[in-house]
Formats: C-alpha cells, structure tokens, sequence
C-alpha cells in the first residue's frame, strides 16, 4: 500500500474517494464537517502539487435519489473547510460529468454526485466502476470508513489502476494505528472495552487475547460476565445466552496470563433518567430492582492503575451511560487517564461509534494519540479481519 506522501501529483487528474458521509439536520445542512476535515490533508497534497482532484463518496442510504442526500447541499461546507472553491457535477457518470472532468484544470476540485444513487455502486459493478476509472490518471482511496465494504468505488476501481492507486493520508494513518496496537505496540498492551453487549465484542475479545497483556471490561457487558461467576447484578442489562462463553473468556485470558479488570462497584438507580435516586452498590450485590449505570469510584482506582501502567492503550466503547450527565462520572474519568498517560509517552487509539462520541463530546479528541473516524471498518480490523478496500490498494 502506497501513501499519497510517495507521489507528486503534478498535471495529474486524481480520483479520490472520500468519506463525506457526514450527519445532516432537517435542513441538510452539515451538523458535524469531522470527516471532510479528515480528507482535507489529501486533498490540498493533490492540488499543492498541482494536479486536480475528482471527489466520489456515498451520503446516507437512499433507495433512489433524494434531493436532501444530495452532495450540492453540503458543497457550502467543503468549500468552508478547504477554503476551495469546489464544482459539482450532478451526475456521477454520463457526457456532461465527462466534460466537467475534461475541462478542469490543476488546482481544482470536483465532486461528483452522491454514489449511492446508483445501485451499481453497492453491487460493485465492473462497467459503473470502469466509467468512473476513466475520468482520472489515478486513484486515492482516503475513505477508511467504507473500506470494509466491497463496492465499485472503494474496491473495484483500485483494481483497474494498477500501480497507480494510492492510500489517502487518513486511510494510511488508520491503518497504521491500528498495527501499532495489534501488532507493534509497546508493552504493556491494553484493551478498554465497554458498551452494552458482549455479543457485539466476541470476536474482538478472541482477536486480542493473542495481542494485549490487560484488558478492562467496563459498559453493561460487565454485567453478563459477573452474572456468570454467581453474581447478583439486580435489574441491570446482561446476556443470558453469553453467560457460558464470558466464563470461556475469562479462563483462556487466564491461561494466556491476560490480566483481566472487572468493575468493583457501580453506580445504580432504579429507573433509567438523571433524577433517580442513586446509590453505589458492589457490583456482584446489587439488590433487585436496581441497575448499574455507571463505574463506581473503586473500579474508576483499579482502571486508573491498570491505565497509567500501559504504554499502549486501545479503547472501545463508554464503561457508563455517559449520555445522561448523572452517569458520565467513569467515561470522563477513563477519557481523563487515557489523556495523562498519553501524555507521559503512552500510544492511545480510540475507535468505535459510542467512545469516538463520548471522547468528542468530553474534549479527549485532542488528549489522546489517535481518533478512528471508521466504525464498522475499525472494529472489523480489531476482529482480525482483512478489509476488501485496504486489500485491493496491496493488490
């Protein structure tokens, strides 16, 4: 896999695919520009060295087209974030998008229409993929969110260029933090993983057994591990049918010498709001009718140890409710321990939906080594999985 940082761009038409699949109100305008300003660095690489870019990307998931996921509403935006001026195209194929393609100069950019208006794009067509292909000299992927999705722009395409495709500034440094945990990370390793369910972290758990010396199990997939070994966790969420395989865990983490941290206490109330009554209970004594909702302050102790004695740290997923202020007391304090140890030299990744929200919106974004913009592509890395689009730039 080659880095855009490889290759001068001069008098060359790029194709880039980007993730501007951005999060939109009513309006359709742009509530969150993170992942435009993600691509930014490629792009201004391409036009610094005086090639000019052709942006592709999908928005949302329409059947058809919807002129609210239509990428001319979020121009204004990309436009703001590059400070470029960027023409659009309202078809992504046909003979006026090829005129626009042939007319633009070096130095400019052009965003072709929402990907997913054509069925083709999902199904990874040859013949949409090739149509595509023939605007530019080259192709970039920069779109790490959409690399484990076998489609015409992320992985068809990169096959009909041969040795001229290229990873994006973004997509490179994904990957390579993502290597930098699993397999060259110095020791020791640790895993933070939290979230509601342990189903939806098997595979990932099996994964980096192999990989870490330490692992916090925080979030309401705790409870299905405590319920397992004979605990009473009263009201709180947890997995019946997981119950067997937490205890699998926990004895091949023991046969690995993986050292596992389970929360002490939690935080409980009876109902699910900020203004219940709240109480700390041990987290294997919760009477019925209460439900842990967040770490209690013996747990957030033994996570601190835990967290300030690893040099590189993997965290994914919230270990509370941190959505309601009255249950956000542990993430912050894991999100503040992350950032000390960063600090003092350790290599932190956080990926994933709920811990890149919760980093976000507790100011972490800036504290810790590495943010992953990829949900479903970060977590199929974690699982070991190779991703269709990272593999078909080696190919």
């Amino acid at each position: 896999m080659v880095s855009v940082e490889k290759k001068c761009f001069e008098g060359l038409k790029a194709i880039i695919r980007v993730d501007f699949n951005v999060p939109l109100d009513i309006n359709s305008n742009v509530i969150d520009s993170s992942r435009i300003k993600a691509a930014k660095p490629t792009i201004l690489k391409v036009i610094n060295d005086g090639g000019s870019c052709i942006l592709i990307s999908h928005l949302g998931r329409p059947k058809k087209k919807e002129k609210r996921l239509s990428f001319i509403n979020i121009i204004p935006e990309i436009e703001k974030v590059l400070n470029v001026r960027v023409k659009f195209a309202e078809e992504a194929t046909g003979n006026v998008t090829k005129q626009i393609v042939e007319d633009l100069k070096p130095g400019e950019v052009l965003l072709l229409e929402n990907l997913r208006f054509y069925p083709e794009e999902v199904k990874g067509d040859k013949n949409f993929a090739k149509k595509l292909a023939s605007y530019a000299d080259c192709y970039i992927n920069d779109a790490f969110g959409t690399a484990h999705r076998a489609h015409a722009s992320t992985t068809t395409m990169a096959g009909l260029f041969k040795n001229k495709k290229y990873s994006g500034l973004l997509l490179y440094n994904e990957v390579k933090a993502i290597k930098k945990v699993l397999k060259n990370g110095e020791k020791p390793v640790l895993a933070i993983l939290g979230g509601a369910k342990v189903s939806s972290k098997i595979t990932i758990i099996e994964n980096i057994l192999e990989k870490v010396d330490k692992i916090i199990i925080g979030g309401g997939m705790a409870f299905t591990f405590i319920k397992a070994l004979g605990g009473s966790i009263g009201g709180s969420i947890f997995e019946e049918n997981k119950m067997t395989l937490a205890l699998s865990i926990l004895k091949e983490a023991k046969k690995k010498q993986v050292k596992i941290y389970l929360p002490i206490d939690v935080l409980c109330s009876k109902e699910f709001s900020n203004t219940g009554s709240k109480k700390i209970f041990e987290i294997n004594k919760i009477p019925p009718k209460w439900q842990g909702l967040d770490s209690g302050p013996e747990s957030i102790k033994v996570f601190k140890e835990a967290i300030m004695s690893s040099k590189t740290i993997l965290w994914n997923g919230p270990i509370g409710v941190f959505e309601l202020e009255s249950f956000s007391k542990g993430t912050i304090s894991i999100g503040n321990y992350v950032a000390k140890s960063t600090k003092r030299g350790a290599f932190s990744l956080v990926g994933g939906g709920d811990s890149v929200a919760a980093v976000k919106k507790f100011n972490f974004e800036n504290k810790v080594s590495y943010v992953s913009t990829g949900g479903g592509a970060m977590l199929e890395s974690l699982e070991g999985k190779s991703l269709p689009g990272i593999e078909a730039l080696s190919n």
